[in-house]
């Protein structure tokens, strides 16, 4: 029996109606918005029930002055089906707020989400709730900045500056 997208998306409506706040199709992409606050439970639904069992990619959008909320966590989940026959791709967001960019984390349902959660906490400072390891992985520990936030000032080099001098002194000891 074959599975497509178009079945994924019934199933998911009717065992998330409520959950589900939109639902948009473009160029044979499906995305749907899913309230933040359910993302892990929508997730491991995916996994468990529809056999989604490959997080491609995990990143986040900055829409500052664009529209409210300001950020969305996207998350990219393909199905490959038990031989592999198939290939879904299903495209998830949820909406964060600016005064709390928090979602839960799904690295406890795809370990690929591990250190891509790293990388959105590190470049848009989103953390991610429940979390095995929640650090910086590409700029220093002590840097006070979000290099990817839209509001990140790229000619105010203090905060690299402070960073490296302090890195300079703790070789040093």
């Amino acid at each position: 029996m074959s599975f497509d997208l178009e079945q994924a998306t019934v199933l998911l409506q009717n065992e998330f109606p409520q959950d589900i706040l939109d639902i948009k199709e473009y160029r044979n992409e499906t995305t749907l918005l899913i309230k933040k606050d359910q993302i892990h439970r929508f997730c491991k639904h995916l996994k468990d029930n529809l056999d989604f069992t490959f997080l491609a990619d995990l990143t986040a959008v900055d829409y500052l002055e664009v529209k409210l909320p300001r950020y969305e966590v996207v998350y990219h989940i393909h199905r490959f089906g038990p031989d592999c026959e198939e290939n879904i791709r299903i495209r998830l967001k949820a909406e964060l707020t600016d005064d709390n960019p928090k979602i839960d984390s799904v690295a406890s349902i795809w370990s690929s989400a591990d250190w891509l959660e790293r990388e959105v906490y590190d470049m848009f400072g989103i953390e991610f709730t429940g979390h095995p390891d929640l650090r910086r992985i590409l700029m220093p520990e002590d840097y006070g900045p979000f290099p990817l936030r839209k509001d990140f000032d790229v000619r105010n080099r203090e905060a690299s500056k402070e960073s490296f001098e302090k890195a300079l002194e703790d070789g040093r000891d």
